[in-house]
C-alpha cells in the first residue's frame, strides 16, 4: 500500500509540475476571498493561490514572499512526492508517514499557522 501511495504521490507531483505553465491562465476564473470582503482582514489562506501561481512561473522568491508558508508546503509537497516516487521505483520503501504527531508537532504547526496570518494580515496580503 505505502508504494502505491507513493507512486500516485509522485504523479501528482509530477503533472502539478507538468501543467505548470497553463496554471494562470485558470487563475481568471478563480473568486476572491469571502472572509476578506467582508471583514476587510486577510484569512489565514489569503494568497495561497498567488503564491502557488507564482511557483507554477517557478518564481520562489515572489512565492515566499507573498505566503510562505503555504510555499514551504507546496515545495514539501512536490519535492516529497517525486522522492518517494523515485525511492519506488528504485525498488526502496519509501519512509512511513507518522498518522499521529507528537504534541510538539502540533504545537509547531499552530504556532507557523498563526505566524503566517499575522504576516499576511501585516504585510496586507
Amino acid at each position: 500500500m505505502r508504494r502505491q501511495v507513493a507512486l500516485l504521490w509522485g504523479g501528482v507531483a509530477a503533472l502539478l509540475i507538468a501543467f505548470s505553465p497553463w496554471a494562470s491562465q485558470f487563475a481568471g476564473g478563480l473568486w476572491g476571498c469571502t472572509f476578506k470582503s467582508l471583514t476587510g482582514i486577510a484569512c489565514p489562506t489569503c494568497g495561497t493561490t498567488r503564491a502557488a501561481l507564482a511557483l507554477a512561473r517557478f518564481d520562489v522568491v515572489t512565492a515566499m514572499t507573498q505566503y510562505p508558508l503555504p510555499t514551504v508546503g507546496w515545495i514539501v509537497f512536490l519535492g516529497g512526492g517525486l522522492t518517494a516516487a523515485a525511492m519506488t521505483l528504485m525498488g526502496r520503501t519509501p519512509p512511513e508517514i507518522p498518522s499521529r504527531l507528537p504534541g510538539w508537532a502540533r504545537a509547531a504547526v499552530v504556532a507557523a499557522l498563526l505566524v503566517n496570518w499575522v504576516y499576511a494580515i501585516a504585510t496586507g496580503v
